[in-house]
């Protein structure tokens, strides 16, 4: 399947900013403890409640250009970025190849699992918010020693020369996220889930490119040995005229050896056309997830025709339609989200923790409520203060990655730019070269009649006819060639600007 979704700016997926707290140590030797200063805590907490460690993410400035190439801009902001490629494509054969590839190719997949691996982690990021919540049941037979003090007291008290500890309590413990920490965490998470579904996209779109072009090349390859098959009966005709002439004294047998070399050098071509379409066609099965096998088409590469106009669009529309563009940003989101997070790691940490349960020295009175009922609760602040400077490192650390970050997201959009200006220019350009290629082809075939008409009748030698043999040959070889290139690059042009997931 196709991935689609309503994309929208990573701006409007915002987590309310929230003080739950999250996470705690608890001494299992603790039995209870008063805590003391809770008001002191209180305006503690709300007095650095609004300080949030980092800053949030606002997309750099990126250089671009008002329009794709002056001379093809179009004013309006369409795009054939935004055509599904079912639509885009028309030949069945080729869309059967896609359909194929989008199910069973193994890189998607893998760009798939990649997704469900950030979707597991979304989940556990949601609940950041929560407590953390354990139930322990123990129980605990200690011997002293008789003339330890332990020993002593167990028998004075209890009667008996051990000691007995049945537990079972539930844990409850948070951690308040007045620096943000928390909200960055999830809003990591976020960006690394949103990273691996564009990722995914842009694998799409590249396969669904790979697979066009590879159709396309296999089909110029079938013209192209449809035209050496040709040429090789125009070949065959010339050796047996040849021959007759030589019969009649009118040639050297250097004419029929000629003749013979060029027929020669044309069916060469033949077996190494074939090879080239097998491996395509092997080439074109990996890309769709198939084992090796002949492709069946149902058009040639005359027969292919994309709609006259190729709107580019704009260029800032990149910024969101191209999925390699969207998942750098994402990258440069999550950069960001973490140097807050390092950020916070080097503030005081809050922790608060609560318990409540039943403990006896008897098995017996385990459950013996209220008697056995405990409870406790403790807060804590941790500041960090001499940690080998790990934490100041980490957190330079990642101002430097969030700074390589913004220069790949950069990279990235000017490479976009790029290569949707320069398929505009093989587009234009390639089409100029098709009309030219064309009439070559239509001159060298009448030429090719023509000198065979006048070797015939005396009027030219054997050279100026395998001479316009072979140009004749190698220019329809050249005009499928320049064909198939422009294909290409109308499938570039597509692919460029983010076309092919949907």
């Amino acid at each position: 399947m196709s991935l689609s979704r309503n994309d929208q700016d990573f701006n409007q997926y915002k987590f309310p900013d929230r003080e739950f707290p999250a996470g705690r140590n608890k001494s299992l030797g603790m039995k209870k403890i008063i805590l003391s200063g809770w008001p002191a805590l209180t305006i503690l907490t709300l007095l650095v409640a609004s300080c949030r460690t980092g800053k949030n993410y606002q997309r750099p400035a990126i250089v671009l250009p008002e329009h794709f190439n002056q001379q093809t801009a179009y004013a309006d902001t369409s795009s054939i970025a935004d055509i599904n490629w079912k639509n885009f494509f028309t030949d069945a054969a080729l869309q059967q190849l896609i359909d194929s590839g989008i199910s069973r190719n193994y890189d998607l997949q893998l760009a798939l699992k990649r997704i469900g691996v950030a979707q597991e982690q979304m989940k556990q990021a949601k609940l950041l918010w929560y407590p953390q919540v354990d139930l322990q049941v123990s129980g605990q037979v200690t011997r002293p020693s008789d003339n330890s003090l332990n020993g002593i007291s167990a028998n004075s008290f209890l009667g008996k020369s051990y000691i007995e500890d049945y537990i079972a309590g539930l844990n409850i413990s948070w951690e308040i996220d007045i620096w943000g920490k928390i909200s960055r965490q999830k809003e990591s998470t976020l960006a690394l889930y949103l990273q691996s579904y564009e990722g995914a996209k842009a694998v799409q779109t590249r396969l669904v490119a790979d697979i066009a072009q590879g159709y396309f090349n296999l089909l110029m390859l079938d013209q192209q040995l449809a035209v050496s098959k040709q040429n090789l009966e125009l070949n065959e005709n010339f050796e047996k005229v040849t021959r007759l002439l030589y019969d009649a004294g009118e040639v050297t047998y250097l004419a029929v050896q000629q003749a013979v070399s060029q027929k020669q050098s044309t069916s060469l071509l033949i077996p190494q056309l074939e090879q080239s379409i097998a491996i395509q066609e092997n080439a074109m099965q990996l890309l769709a997830g198939n084992l090796p096998g002949k492709i069946q088409r149902q058009e040639s590469l005359n027969d292919l025709h994309f709609t006259d106009t190729l709107s580019a669009g704009l260029p800032i529309a990149l910024l969101s339609r191209r999925p390699d563009v969207r998942s750098s940003e994402m990258a440069l989101v999550y950069a960001n989200a973490q140097v807050g997070i390092a950020q916070a790691n080097m503030y005081p940490a809050i922790n608060l923790t609560a318990g409540v349960g039943l403990e006896s020295f008897k098995a017996s009175n385990w459950f013996n409520i209220p008697n056995s009922l405990f409870g406790l609760a403790t807060g804590t602040i941790l500041q960090p203060v001499f940690r080998r400077r790990e934490l100041k490192t980490q957190f330079e650390i990642s101002k430097l990655q969030r700074e390589q970050a913004v220069i790949q997201f950069r990279q990235s959009v000017l490479t976009a730019t790029t290569e949707v200006s320069n398929a505009l220019v093989q587009i234009e350009k390639l089409g100029e070269q098709e009309t030219i290629a064309r009439a070559q082809t239509d001159t060298l075939k009448s030429a090719v009649s023509n000198a065979e008409y006048l070797f015939k009748s005396d009027m030219a030698n054997y050279l100026e006819v395998i001479t316009a043999q072979q140009n004749a040959l190698q220019a329809q070889l050249n005009l499928a060639s320049i064909q198939r290139q422009q294909l290409d690059a109308k499938v570039e042009l597509y692919r460029a600007l983010g076309g092919g997931w949907k």
